[in-house]
């Protein structure tokens, strides 16, 4: 009897960790599919947050980023988000973007 109560309890604890209670952020728009390209064309290396992991870019190199409209792009130091780049918008996504023109 105490094996069967061990496996249903181990059973709930499995099933409560495929829920999401998170609630969707409605300011935030994928557009499925759809990426845009960031080219580092500073003198420097950097590290960034592109709103969904980090990323480090040698200069010249180039990365893909999701269209995450509303997402921040950030800064980023030793695994850590720093100040905000700049924000995703619509009219990013599909393009080649240049890191120095969006640090204006």
């Amino acid at each position: 009897m105490k094996k069967v109560i061990v496996i249903l309890a181990v059973l709930s604890l499995g099933l409560t960790s495929f829920t999401n209670n998170e609630m969707p952020n409605p300011s935030i728009e994928l557009n499925v599919g759809e990426s845009f390209s960031l080219i580092n064309d500073t003198k420097d290396k950097v590290s960034i947050h592109t709103g969904t992991g980090f990323v480090s870019l040698n200069k010249g190199s180039k990365t893909s980023i999701g269209c995450n409209v509303g997402k921040e792009v950030r800064w980023a130091e030793s695994g850590k988000k720093g100040d905000v780049i700049f924000k995703i918008t619509k009219d990013m996504c599909g393009k080649t973007l240049k890191l120095s023109e969006l640090m204006k």
